[in-house]
């Protein structure tokens, strides 16, 4: 710390800096300036009690350090053991899936069990094969050489000499009776495929081409959707309260189809209807379209067919309801 009346020539005193008093405090000034100022500090009773707050701000950090550390707050305590908890549970399933490499794991020039089988039932075979082969001459015993052989294959790859072992006790397949049941096989597929398109040709032949109701060709009609109403629009009138604002074009689609069915009718496709919503005509599908009259609380309500078009309007009804 510094302070600015601290220094020769400087003045000293009161008031006091609370710098200079810190320095002197500490220990930090030349010991000829500290033997000028203790004297004038004792004799201060302002300059006493800053000298005192600083020995005991001192005396409470060193009480500090040899203190407990205090515990921690159970709240983030608990969110550190979620943490850990979380953490462990995630890396849990990787370390399950790995599975230790045989081969690798293996000491050096060990076989596998399969291929120590293996040799050691060739090295028991019986001496008839032997002498067998001792009778031929310079032909070498078969018995003998075989583990040999399997041993140089272990010696070399491990996982070579299993497979080897396993593989010289496979039998071995006829060709020709491959090839019958490939054909077998290649019998049945043809077979389900040529029931498939005959299934397929009576389906078609079976669907009628035309529409009896729209005479629209190869369009089948689609199945009525929506409330169901009488083939007179009779119980239509309920369904206003539910239908207006609603613009479900149902099998129509699409308002440009509407409007084809509207103009087809002889009625003003500009003219925005309240309400439009697919309906069941006597289980026909159908498409609802309702129009204020102009009077209060009536309404004009046309249904119009699913087939309808620019040659047929296909209307299913057209009544008004309500009204004084």
């Amino acid at each position: 710390m510094t302070d600015e009346s601290r220094g020769a020539g400087g003045s000293v005193g009161p008031p006091w800096s609370v710098d200079l008093l810190a320095d002197l405090h500490a220990g930090v000034l030349a010991e000829d300036e500290a033997a000028r100022l203790w004297p004038q500090v004792e004799a201060d009773p302002e300059a006493r009690t800053i000298i005192e707050a600083l020995e005991a701000t001192t005396a409470d950090l060193s009480a500090l350090a040899g203190a407990p550390a205090p515990p921690m707050p159970a709240e983030y305590a608990a969110r550190l053991d979620a943490a850990l908890a979380a953490e462990s549970a995630a890396r849990q399933p990787a370390a399950s899936t790995v599975v230790a490499d045989p081969v690798a794991t293996s000491p050096a020039g060990a076989v596998p069990s399969s291929a120590d089988a293996t040799s050691s039932q060739l090295a028991a075979a019986p001496p008839s094969a032997d002498a067998t082969s001792s009778q031929a001459g310079a032909v070498p015993s078969q018995a003998g050489a075989t583990p040999f052989q399997t041993g140089a294959a272990s010696s070399t790859s491990g996982a070579a000499s299993s497979t080897s072992g396993a593989t010289s006790s496979a039998p071995v397949a006829d060709l020709s009776a491959a090839r019958r049941r490939r054909n077998r096989r290649l019998g049945w597929a043809g077979g389900v495929l040529t029931a498939a398109a005959a299934a397929v040709v009576a389906l078609a032949v079976t669907v009628p081409g035309t529409s009896t109701e729209s005479g629209t060709p190869n369009v089948a009609a689609p199945a009525p959707t929506g409330p169901s109403v009488s083939g007179d629009g009779g119980g239509a009138e309920a369904l206003i309260g539910g239908s207006v604002g609603v613009r479900d074009f149902g099998p129509l689609r699409d308002e440009r189809r509407l409007d084809v069915c509207v103009a087809a009718a002889g009625m003003d496709p500009k003219v925005r209807p309240e309400g439009i919503r697919p309906v069941n005509v006597a289980g026909k599908a159908g498409v609802l379209v309702i129009y204020t009259t102009g009077r209060l609380a009536e309404f004009r309500l046309v249904a119009f067919g699913a087939d309808c078009g620019p040659a047929d309007p296909a209307k299913l009804f057209d009544k008004v309801v309500g009204g004084r």
